[in-house]
């Protein structure tokens, strides 16, 4: 696999190695060793895979937990999305600075979200089908909602449109107003 830095240095973008011919391809979507070697820099624990189906428009995030924090290694299967990370660490040089990067079936890429971060994604694509491993469990008490479109943080999403979203995150918090870690 093939690592690359982003302009938060924590967070990383994974081009797994892919073999393929005119049956198809493999590929190896995960590997404990190398990624605490390559990636992460230390031992990790994933606790929770998860999977969503969603429609183009659909707009989810920015979410986080203020226990129970989770790393995610997200991916998509099907489609294409724009995912975003945003530094919520008080103490971090990159606090309130976003990363986003496309992320799809066709380029497989993954990301690597560490705990500390917000994290959203926009689908871009008719449907995507976004999968994600967590560090910790989800905690429905302790997650936060900050706003999309949160003027401070300034992500500049590929939206088109208003995107569709759900009540939780109609009412986000704005970043100012939300508990960083």
């Amino acid at each position: 696999m093939k690592v690359i830095d982003t302009s938060i240095p924590d967070v990383k973008i994974i081009e797994p190695s892919v073999f393929g011919d005119d049956r198809g391809f493999f590929m190896e979507t995960w590997n404990q060793v190398e990624f605490e070697k390559k990636v992460a820099g230390k031992s990790i624990t994933f606790v929770q895979d998860n999977h969503s189906k969603s429609k183009k428009g659909i707009l989810r995030g920015l979410h986080y937990q203020t226990e129970n924090t989770q790393g995610k290694l997200v991916r998509v299967v099907s489609g294409e999305v724009f995912d975003v990370a945003v530094d919520i660490r008080k103490d971090s040089p990159t606090f309130g600075q976003w990363v986003g990067e496309y992320l799809s079936a066709d380029n497989k890429r993954q990301l690597w979200v560490p705990e500390g971060f917000a994290h959203g994604f926009y689908v871009i694509s008719d449907e995507a089908e976004f999968v994600y491993k967590c560090t910790d469990y989800y905690n429905p008490n302790a997650e936060v909602s900050i706003k999309w479109n949160d003027k401070t943080i300034g992500i500049n999403w590929p939206v088109t449109n208003d995107p569709i979203l759900s009540n939780k995150d109609e009412r986000g918090l704005s970043f100012l107003d939300s508990k960083t870690l």
